[in-house]
């Protein structure tokens, strides 16, 4: 395991990583900040290679690292652990995705897990229509150093970096910055997603009670499907965000800003509890509709059988084929028998339309 350690150390240093499955290295980006500011080191234009950026995050006051990591395996994490002196148990959560939206805290580390949600693109809903792409981050912030660790193609933070860096004045607040401009980002793509979700249930909507309505209801279920997975991105994240701000070690300047971020988050989730209400009442809407129609063509086809069963008996009586019956030898019976047959069906006819029943 020491060689194991080591040599993660060398390719973290400089050396190139070797290719395997994934996302080499899994090291996305890695800086030191200080003043409010990201510090160019020498020799490192562009990012610094994570044992270093410890090294000099120890030494310097007011400085942290911040360390953005990409579906990192559990070699990457171990050396990551080493360095940053995280607790093995934090290392190996932090290796796997699909965890609940949740905050807690492990010695001088707070290991906030968030959800990340993206809409999906597609021209129309279908029964197979991917409609909300999901994934978690989770950011580890400890005294001198914030790491965070993204599973999923969903919730990039390049942006959010870059954006970060262009504020100083939340930036001095050291690494609990970091987690307060991710939540940040994440409850803004929540609106986002909600917003384009509203577009699609509007649309199903109109269409459920268009004139012309498509068949089936599979799209309908495949949406409800979809709203499941964003709440289980949304609405667990509402009381790890109060606790986040019942955290001692929280900057006092950094509490407004999770008090907007909080606030925006309500809103989300009532959002999405409203989507899920419209999105049941749209259904429990087709399969009445459904059921309508069902009745509907039920008395259409007991209407016609009722017709059809005039000529049928009156042909069965006289088909019994008996030497003695009214008619059979006027010329007019077999004129009668038709007349009588067309007269009787176009009379339950006309009561069955008035009826509404054709």
């Amino acid at each position: 395991m020491d060689g194991l350690r080591l040599d993660g150390l060398r390719r973290s240093a400089g050396h190139a990583p070797a290719q395997r499955h994934g996302n080499p290295d899994a090291v996305v980006d890695c800086a030191v900040y200080a003043g409010g500011a990201r510090r160019a080191e020498p020799g490192h234009p562009r990012q610094v290679p994570y044992p270093e950026a410890a090294r000099i995050a120890r030494r310097r006051r007011n400085a942290f690292v911040w360390l953005g990591l990409h579906e990192p395996d559990q070699a990457t994490m171990t050396v990551v652990a080493e360095v940053f002196g995280l607790h093995e148990l934090v290392a190996e959560n932090a290796t796997s995705g699909g965890h609940r939206p949740g905050v807690e805290t492990v010695g001088e580390v707070t290991r906030l897990v968030l959800r990340a949600a993206r809409y999906v693109e597609h021209d129309r809903l279908t029964a197979t229509s991917e409609v909300v792409e999901t994934g978690d981050i989770t950011v580890l912030i400890g005294p001198w150093f914030a790491i965070t660790v993204r599973h999923g193609p969903v919730g990039p933070l390049r942006a959010v970096r870059e954006e970060l860096e262009t504020r100083q004045d939340v930036l001095r607040h050291g690494p609990w910055s970091v987690a307060y401009a991710v939540g940040n980002r994440l409850v803004e793509n929540y609106l986002e997603v909600a917003a384009h979700v509203e577009r699609d249930l509007e649309r199903l909507e109109e269409e459920t009670f268009a004139t012309v309505r498509t068949d089936g209801i599979a799209h309908i279920y495949q949406l409800k499907r979809e709203m499941v997975e964003f709440k289980r991105a949304v609405l667990p994240l509402a009381d790890p965000l109060t606790r986040l701000l019942e955290a001692r070690n929280l900057p006092a300047g950094l509490q407004p800003y999770l008090e907007d971020v909080r606030g925006r988050l309500s809103r989300a989730v009532d959002r999405v509890a409203s989507f899920d209400d419209l999105v049941n009442s749209i259904l429990q809407a087709r399969l009445a509709q459904i059921s309508i129609d069902q009745n509907d063509d039920m008395r259409k086809i007991a209407s016609w059988a009722a017709i059809a069963a005039v000529p049928t008996v009156i042909a069965g009586i006289y088909g019994m084929n008996f030497a003695v019956m009214p008619g059979l030898d006027s010329p007019y019976g077999f004129t009668g028998a038709i007349a009588a047959m067309a007269g009787l069906g176009g009379g339950l006819y006309w009561r069955l339309k008035k009826a509404g029943w054709l």
